[in-house]
């Protein structure tokens, strides 16, 4: 069995998809599957690499930063990719293909379905679901709708990663079947510390912990008029990079928190582990969310989530049993939650207990990546 999965983002590049096609890929060799990953060259890395039982190769583009892309540069991947996959393909013939994202890796997946009859599966993340973001990227959406609902139609499966963003999908392209494969977690990398040491590095206060890119989706903005509203000995740690950094320091400052907020920058994910279990709480008041690999890990690290109840995000966080699940702009409800679980530790600890059974019994990566292979074998690919 070969498969070829193709994301322009791939660790240490880029978020939770590329985080996803990690795992994923890693389960599928485990369980027996021949697999190369298709992804971005950049500075310092090399264009060949074997990890974990599978290969890595990398394609020339242009990427200057390792959190984010501009438009620009997905163009660019999504131009080279329809040279170079061909080429890896006609040496090495996979029996099907994962794209990661519809734009702007989908087009080298229809391609070489075209030239070599090859099936493949498009795995929705968000970005690219017309209708996410609008304000953001509502524009982007308008002129690309048509080829992301061409690429669609002619995929043997389309799968989104939360029955929000497949609702989403139905909507922009009705009548598609879209089938929902969530994202999964590592609970051995990603598991609580002793709930002493954790108090005892925290005595008195809340210790909160957001990880993931700093932009308007994110809704940071939110949380920092929520501390603002209530001053009291509540800190948080923001681990992560973006274009939307400065403008949260500026309002850090003007609202007088800048030494209650802390932003730690862009980490190698071996880093991340110890800042989850050094935090009391995971705070992630997102505007948007598919489903996003951040909170999976916090509650596999044992801490409850407050986050804002937006899709697909109550499929992941049981509102009142491993977490608070906020109204979105709704100050005074994330003000309440925020004081509720500073002042009773007794109940972050269940909830936060809660948080990891659920992480382990219902987000494995292996059925995820073996769910991948099953949609493709139904098509006869392997």
């Amino acid at each position: 069995m070969r498969l070829l999965l193709i994301n322009y983002e791939f660790p240490p590049l880029g978020g939770g998809a590329g985080n996803a096609t990690d795992h994923i890929a890693a389960e599928l060799a485990m369980a027996g599957v021949e697999v190369k990953v298709l992804t971005s060259a950049f500075a310092g890395l090399p264009a060949f690499e074997r990890r974990n039982g599978f290969e890595i190769h990398r394609i020339p583009v242009i990427r200057r930063r390792p959190d984010r892309c501009s438009t620009l540069e997905m163009l660019v991947f999504l131009l080279s990719s329809l040279i170079f996959t061909p080429l890896l393909v006609r040496k090495w013939r996979p029996e099907g293909t994962v794209a990661f994202f519809t734009l702007p890796c989908g087009p080298a997946a229809w391609l070489i379905q075209v030239l070599f009859r090859i099936p493949w599966v498009v795995s929705l993340r968000g970005g690219d679901v017309p209708g996410f973001l609008p304000r953001q990227i509502g524009a982007y959406h308008r002129l690309t709708k048509p080829l992301i609902v061409f690429l669609w139609a002619r995929a043997a499966a389309v799968v989104a990663n939360s029955h929000g963003l497949a609702d989403l999908a139905r909507i922009a392209a009705p009548g598609l079947p879209v089938r929902v494969l969530p994202n999964g977690v590592d609970t051995a990398r990603y598991r609580p510390t002793p709930a002493d040491r954790r108090q005892a590095s925290n005595p008195g206060g809340l210790r909160l912990l957001f990880v993931g890119r700093i932009v308007h989706q994110k809704g940071l903005d939110l949380l920092f008029d929520a501390l603002a509203a209530r001053p009291t000995d509540i800190t948080v740690d923001i681990v992560g990079d973006g274009p939307e950094r400065d403008i949260l320091v500026r309002q850090a400052g003007r609202l007088g928190l800048s030494d209650r907020v802390r932003f730690l920058g862009w980490l190698d994910r071996d880093a991340l582990p110890a800042h989850f279990q050094a935090a009391d709480a995971f705070i992630f008041p997102s505007r948007e969310e598919g489903m996003p690999n951040a909170v999976l890990e916090a509650m596999a690290c044992g801490l409850p989530v407050i986050a804002t109840d937006v899709r697909g995000m109550g499929e992941v966080v049981a509102a009142g049993q491993s977490g608070w699940l906020v109204p979105l702009e709704d100050q005074a409800a994330l003000v309440a939650a925020l004081e509720q679980c500073r002042t009773d530790p007794a109940l972050r600890r269940r909830r936060g207990t809660e948080g990891r059974r659920r992480a382990e019994t219902l987000f494995g990566w292996r059925a995820t990546a073996l769910g991948y292979r099953d949609l493709l074998a139904v098509t006869g690919a392997l």
